[in-house]
């Protein structure tokens, strides 16, 4: 059943502009890696530049946890995964925040939606929403910055 999820996770890489992608199901954490030989704004000259995909597993039950990058005096918090970036639980909910609220660590700032399951995104720390960077129902990428708090 797992090897179904990494499947999907290997096809989105490699279907996509992103280069790497790490999941935590099942009580495992999976790092799945297009090209590791990439740098970072590198680009592919042609189809055959794409190496084969590599997978690192940890048996080690993980948090779920998000980046979170120094930007002058507010911290950009970033996307832990690509998918879909939600505001609320559904259309008819209030959003979780908004600029200008106090958030403490633990709550929830957002959802993501990836292979149509729901990511709840929580507050790695204690701060106040400076700027919300993505739209309600946009695309967000990996390390794509979603939030600056400070």
């Amino acid at each position: 059943m797992w090897q179904d999820k990494l499947k999907e996770i290997i096809y989105l890489l490699e279907n996509s502009k992103v280069n790497e992608i790490e999941a935590s199901f099942w009580g495992r954490k999976y790092r799945v890696v297009k090209n590791p030989s990439i740098i970072a704004g590198g680009s592919f000259s042609k189809q055959s530049d794409l190496a084969e995909s590599t997978v690192e597993t940890d048996d080690k039950p993980t948090p779920h946890k998000q980046a979170i990058t120094e930007s002058n005096d507010h911290e950009k918090i970033l996307s832990p995964m690509p998918g879909t970036f939600y505001t609320s639980s559904s259309p008819e909910s209030p959003t979780y925040v908004k600029i200008g609220d106090e958030v403490s660590k633990g709550d929830t700032l957002c959802i993501i939606e990836a292979m149509k399951i729901m990511n709840e995104i929580e507050a790695e720390k204690d701060g106040i929403i400076k700027s919300v960077l993505v739209d309600n129902g946009q695309p967000v990428e990996y390390n794509q910055p979603l939030f600056e708090i400070e």
